[in-house]
This record gives structure tokens, C-alpha cells and sequence, in this order.
């Protein structure tokens, strides 16, 4: 069971770099990193908030569940 982050999918789909998305979403770019990679562990709602508004999509739209 694991939860995928498609952040990746998303920014390329808005044709948006990972520095872009930093500054509109006010997060550092390691922290981003870590999120885009999978590496991060949480992730506050606020900053969920902040990435599908900066994004225009949905949460499913980037975090999606697998139980394999």
C-alpha cells in the first residue's frame, strides 16, 4: 500500500518548472523536491491547498493511492 505523488505529472502538464511553483506556492525548493520525489512523508493541507490552486487541479490530481 503506498501513496504516489504525480506532482511531476501536473507541473509538466501546466508547463510549470519546479522554481515557478516554489515561489507561487512559497515552499522551498527542497521541500518541494521532496514532495515531487516521493520522498516526503507529509503534507499539510494548507500547502495541498496552495499547489492545486497554483496548479488549477484537484488533490486526486496529484496524490493517488495503490495497494500493490
Amino acid at each position: 500500500m503506498a501513496i504516489i505523488v504525480n506532482l511531476d505529472v501536473m507541473m509538466a502538464r501546466r508547463k510549470m518548472s519546479l522554481n515557478e511553483l516554489s515561489e507561487k506556492v512559497d515552499i522551498t525548493l527542497a521541500n518541494l523536491s521532496n514532495l515531487k520525489t516521493g520522498k516526503a512523508k507529509a503534507i499539510r493541507f494548507t500547502t495541498l491547498n496552495s499547489i492545486c490552486k497554483a496548479l488549477d487541479c484537484q488533490p486526486a490530481d496529484i496524490l493517488e493511492y495503490t495497494d500493490q
